[in-house]
């Protein structure tokens, strides 16, 4: 195990210029980003389907970071993370478990969005004592209804987005309303904010295997979600077409005391559309 942290650095609380460093465990080398003010109780983030470190949005990133520790990092076979994309979801939260070990953390706040937030709830469950809070956006429960049709949705949208030289999240993410195409612009050139030092593209077998694994977590028997005692912050558009958005309310009726907010006019990224009223709300959740 080792990891490229220097012992004396300058607080970051932009995620546009967190340093890129790696951490390597299992015979692993995890890529990640840190910033925010060291100590405390960290908060991780899980990214979706699809993602590496470049795919989070700076406005929801640097309001937490100002005040908290944040991480975000790539799964194995991930951007510049080695090893391979294993083809579950419970392994893929083991190797999460692994990751956050390495870094010697025995307990964090875990921030996910859409695929993140699967994993978030497997790794949640499987070690209890390590999440003390739990943020779940543009997600749902395992075998939730209509979670395996992901991948035709992902791959008709894939299309639509190239017959108009677009990014696809401006599809999969967002209305086709005008609302929607400028929230899906505006979210496209935020990604885009760090110049230097930008992560490797994910690759298309470790794309197709991810979607495999979101099918077979659709496919499979629920998980017992009535155990999850930790406070739950559950965020989604009203029209989310990837995650269908009843399977936050789902989410929220099995989760014990989970929050639920539920954004008008907006889809699968309705967090980063309204991130100017999104992003306050969770720093508040989320507290010090």
């Amino acid at each position: 195990m080792g990891t490229t942290d220097t012992p004396e650095e300058a607080v970051v609380t932009s995620y546009s210029k967190a340093p890129a460093k790696t951490v390597t465990s299992e015979g692993v080398r995890y890529s990640y980003r840190e910033l925010g003010p060291r100590g405390g109780i960290p908060v991780v983030f899980f990214v979706h389907l699809a993602a590496t470190l470049d795919n989070w949005d700076p406005r929801i990133v640097d309001p937490i970071a100002k005040n908290r520790r944040v991480i975000a990092f790539d799964q194995p076979g991930i951007g510049a993370s080695t090893g391979k994309v294993p083809n579950s979801i419970d392994a893929m939260a083991d190797d999460a478990y692994t990751f956050i070990n390495a870094l010697g953390f025995e307990k964090v706040d875990v921030f996910s969005f859409s695929l993140g937030g699967m994993i978030a709830q497997d790794l949640a469950l499987k070690h209890p004592e390590l999440v003390r809070k739990l943020v779940l956006t543009g997600t749902g429960p395992r075998g939730g209804k209509d979670i395996d049709k992901v991948v035709g949705t992902t791959y008709w949208d894939i299309f639509r987005a190239t017959l108009t030289r677009s990014d696809p999240k401006e599809f999969l993410f967002f209305n086709r309303n005008t609302t929607g195409k400028l929230a899906a612009k505006e979210f496209i050139k935020r990604l885009h904010e760090r110049t230097g030092n930008r992560d490797n593209p994910i690759r298309t077998r470790a794309f197709r295997t991810q979607l495999k694994a979101i099918q077979k977590y659709g496919r499979s028997a629920p998980s017992n979600l009535s155990a999850l005692t930790q406070p739950t912050l559950i965020a989604n558009g009203d029209n989310d077409r990837m995650v269908p958005s009843s399977l936050s309310e789902d989410l929220h009726q099995r989760i014990k005391g989970s929050e639920l907010i539920i954004y008008p006019d907006s889809g699968h990224g309705g967090i980063f559309q309204y991130h100017a009223r999104f992003a306050p709300a969770v720093v508040d959740f989320l507290g010090p």
